[in-house]
């Protein structure tokens, strides 16, 4: 316990047995060092306990601490009474060279987010008609904004702790885990003795007060400080050297019993409860409700009160309490059918408008981009949001100097609501898209049938900037390393003029660049040589065509087997292919007929990049006949090796759900737009154990 953390003027319990009160250390046997070492234990984790977990402590930090280095003093003449569990090895152990994978004996599964109370009554119908019961209870818990964790605990001990992952595989964070105060090593037994082997699930966080303190000793030691309390907490929480966690002030709230070697109870309140026993920090906002109605107050309640908390919530979680019905109920692909989490109005603020700067990306579009006098949302400050093309602009009639209300969608992306007129000063003028790019000075056009304009120059640096950026990243090539400071550089010296003249470069070249050593140098020329041998899919993506994603460019891949053979196709032939209309054919044919992108796949020929598809899909396959559409993440392989393996079994991957898809593959996260579409047309949905099924690996 630190000073930091005072527990004010408490008068010292019966039961306190300090040093002074006993034996010396240096007199003490080894038997008798061990019974004091445990006993000491006992009192300090006992303290904890009513500090960490209940908040209500009974000694002071003189009482506390005396007891602390009575401990420390028993361990140090007698090291091989020291346990992994011992409060004094909360201060971590030596740095880790990186994570090991540690999986998750149950999938930890995302919940399906809802916005609304048509939402919410619609979930709580569904539940009760598939249950054939109008008395369903619900356990309502506060959303907790931090980092989901999974612990595991065997014989009352805990024995290892991995981050959410992917869901099927985390990170072991033991380590970490280990030196957050408030998780008990052992488990309280004397209420309740917990299952011989159990695996629990909870939220790391940092509570508003600690994150500010810990802000304020950053900016003060003139350190970096933390934009909002959940990166606070999970950058804490994966930090390879756990003295560093140690210093953290995390708490843990734990929500969830996921495995148990004994019977668990038979509801998700009886759950909270027995965690409770066992010394486990819950929240004690959860309560039961058992009628929709009373669910949406209690959800309105908490979201108006959400400031006063000591900790960042962003909405409700509501789970059918009995867990008979959850077994009834199941899962869908990607989360349980029986729980959802009922998001919070996103957080809006109002600010005025400095400037609006005009930003070119990869493929020309030229966007507006509003300067933000900075403005703090949900605990991320502001000062940029894109206003998206010169219609949405006028729509809005945004201008510079204006009042604006800006929201984080989702708590996450900002833009801008509205204006707020009542205060705009005057008639300042419109805003309009430049006649000419900000960066190369070429014209600008807007398409009649487009929202966007764009930069007629496929020389202009910003294009080629963001080009290469695309070309190396991991849905392309795969250029470990091609970071936006060096594209810059790259470019703004005049080393890189097109793709292919990353092949070009030499380690002295590199080495030359700010912020680059001989070893990281040597290391990036050999990332770009390595891309030669990308696949002939990730080139296509690579070259960022207009509409083709990496999905359509798989197709295409399959369909044309070379790049010669795709330059060469015609309209009629285009059109030939799944996915591809009038608007993608048209695309495609002009960047082929295009002077300068013919040169770069000569000079890239040169470079020995010319990949062809080894082999056609056989007619015959496993899933010839079938289109399938793969959305979020798959634990067993990336998204393009399914696609991939979805076509070697003469099956169809597209980007899209459409009346002709066979299926939708979801794994976690998985796309809305896909899975309403799927839910439209009515396509089967398989989760990646379903997938795996169909095309044979299981």
């Amino acid at each position: 316990m630190t000073g930091t953390e005072s527990r004010g003027t408490l008068r010292p319990t019966q039961g306190i047995d300090t040093m002074t009160h006993r034996k010396s250390v240096d007199a003490m046997t080894h038997v008798e060092a061990s019974a004091r070492a445990e006993g000491l234990r006992r009192q300090i984790e006992h303290h904890n306990h009513r500090y960490y977990v209940l908040d209500r402590p009974e000694v002071s930090d003189a009482d506390y601490d005396a007891l602390m280095q009575e401990l420390k003093a028993i361990e140090a003449r007698f090291p091989n009474l020291v346990t992994p569990e011992s409060p004094t090895q909360r201060v971590g152990g030596a740095p880790r060279e990186g994570f090991a994978p540690l999986h998750h004996e149950v999938p930890m599964r995302s919940l399906l987010s809802i916005f609304g109370e048509d939402e919410m009554r619609r979930f709580h119908e569904t539940c009760q008609r598939e249950l054939g019961e109008d008395a369903v209870p619900l356990v309502a818990e506060p959303k907790y904004d931090g980092a989901s964790i999974e612990i595991t605990y065997d014989a009352g001990r805990l024995v290892s702790a991995a981050t959410r992952g992917d869901g099927t595989t985390g990170e072991d964070v033991t380590a970490n885990v280990r030196t957050i105060r408030g998780v008990p090593a052992r488990l309280r037994s004397d209420k309740a003795p917990p299952p011989e082997h159990l695996v629990l699930r909870g939220e790391v966080l940092l509570f508003k007060k600690d994150f500010e303190a810990m802000n304020a000793q950053a900016e003060a030691a003139g350190e970096k400080v933390f934009a909002n309390p959940r990166n606070a907490a999970a950058g804490s929480l994966r930090q390879l050297d756990p003295r560093i966690t140690a210093r953290r002030p995390l708490s843990l709230m734990f929500w969830e019993i996921s495995e148990a070697s004994s019977a668990r109870p038979g509801t998700q309140w009886d759950c909270l409860e027995a965690m409770r026993a066992w010394g486990l920090k819950t929240s004690p906002l959860s309560r039961i409700v058992e009628t929709v109605d009373e669910a949406i107050r209690w959800h309105h309640d908490l979201e108006r009160r959400r400031d006063e908390l000591e900790y960042e919530i962003d909405g409700c979680v509501y789970k059918v309490n009995r867990f008979a019905d959850q077994a009834r109920l199941g899962l869908r692909a990607a989360n349980p059918r029986w729980a959802v989490a009922y998001k919070f109005t996103p957080r809006q603020k109002t600010t005025r408008i400095l400037d609006i700067e005009a930003q070119v990306g990869r493929t020309g579009a030229v966007t507006p981009v509003a300067v933000l006098e900075p403005v703090e949302i949900g605990g991320v400050t502001v000062t940029h949001v894109s206003l998206h093309n010169q219609d949405e602009v006028d729509r809005k009639d945004i201008r510079v100097g204006d009042t604006v209300l800006v929201e984080r969608a989702g708590d996450v992306i900002p833009h801008v609501v509205q204006v707020v007129t009542e205060k705009r000063e005057g008639d300042p003028p419109r805003y309009h898209v430049p006649k000419k790019c900000p960066v190369c000075g070429a014209e600008t056009v807007k398409p009649e049938d487009e929202a966007i304009t764009r930069c007629t120059n496929i020389s202009c640096p910003a294009q080629l900037k963001e080009s290469l950026k695309h070309y190396g990243s991991k849905g392309a090539v795969d250029i470990d390393g091609l970071g936006d400071k060096i594209v810059d550089q790259l470019v703004d010296k005049g080393l890189v003029k097109d793709i292919a003249d990353l092949y070009d470069l030499t380690p002295d070249q590199v080495a030359d660049l700010d912020r680059m050593a001989e070893k990281s140098a040597a290391n990036l020329v050999g990332e770009i040589a390595g891309s030669k041998e990308a696949s002939l899919p990730r080139v296509i993506n690579g070259l960022g065509i207009r509409h083709v994603g990496s999905a359509l460019a798989s197709t295409l891949a399959a369909d044309f087997g070379s790049l010669d053979a795709l330059a060469a196709a015609d309209e009629a032939r285009l059109q030939q292919v799944a996915d591809v209309g009038p608007e993608v054919s048209a695309s495609l044919l002009n960047w082929f007929a295009n002077e300068r992108n013919r040169r770069l796949l000569a000079k890239l020929k040169t470079h020995g990049i010319a990949p062809k598809m080894e082999s056609k899909p056989a007619a015959g396959g496993k899933l010839a006949g079938k289109t399938l559409v793969i959305t979020g993440e798959l634990a067993s392989m990336s998204r393009d090796e399914a696609e991939e393996l979805v076509r070697s079994l003469g099956g169809k991957a597209t980007g899209s759900v459409s009346k002709n898809t066979d299926y939708l593959v979801a794994g976690e996260s998985p796309g809305g737009t896909k899975t309403r579409a799927a839910q439209k047309y009515g396509t089967p949905v398989l989760d990646e154990e379903g997938f795996l099924k169909l095309v044979g690996k299981k």
